[in-house]
């Protein structure tokens, strides 16, 4: 396990992450790119031509001020338009939760795409087995701070779990991190991820 703190003035520990998996001067889609951080940090230190599609009104606009490529409306829909092998890379991260077919998204992705990192809050973490365990409610934890009844998070995913729905849909995973997240640094976590990361990084394609 290792240990890396945030710059000032960087960006999130898994966007760094996910940015140092992307080549730079590549073609790069962001779906549910939120405030555009990940796409204005792959412009300025990868050279990358980015466009993000995001729903939120208020975030596309705060991508606009940035100066980020960005598209607002339903990823689903609007990925279904781009022709084969478009990106070089598309990115959904923290998103694949809220995803009603994530089947069928992730083989538009892997079709416009050559690659794709996801990434995803890990329901197999244990402070989320104990809560459930311990109080027999709904568990609430930093990287899921939202009641059953309020949540965007209509799958719960651990890493164990995208590892067979990988088998199961045809994809290959050609890297993953597990981390871990406490305020401004990070961890990645080699020795029992399920259990112990709260997040998962994958890199899979074709």
């Amino acid at each position: 396990m290792s240990t890396l703190k945030f710059d000032n003035n960087s960006i999130r520990f898994d966007l760094q992450i996910i940015a140092a998996w992307v080549a730079p001067n590549s073609r790069v889609l962001d779906l549910g790119c939120g405030t555009g951080d990940l796409l204005s940090y792959l412009k300025t230190r990868k050279k990358v031509r980015g466009t993000g599609i995001e729903h939120d009104e208020e975030k596309v606009a705060q991508c606009v001020e940035k100066g980020v490529t960005v598209l607002q409306g339903d990823i689903n829909a609007e990925v279904l338009d781009y022709p084969d092998e478009a990106f070089d890379t598309v990115i959904l991260s923290q998103t694949l939760q809220q995803v009603y077919e994530p089947a069928a998204l992730l083989r538009t992705i892997l079709r416009i795409g050559k690659k794709a990192v996801v990434s995803f809050p890990n329901f197999g973490h244990w402070l989320v087995r104990l809560q459930l365990l311990l109080t027999g409610y709904a568990p609430v934890t930093r990287q899921l701070p939202y009641e059953w009844y309020d949540t965007p998070n209509i799958r719960v995913i651990s890493i164990k779990d995208f590892r067979r729905f990988a088998r199961t849909v045809g994809f290959k995973i050609f890297k993953e991190t597990a981390i871990r997240v406490n305020g401004r640094e990070g961890r990645t976590i080699g020795f029992i991820p399920n259990l112990r990361a709260s997040f998962g990084i994958f890199l899979i394609g074709k």
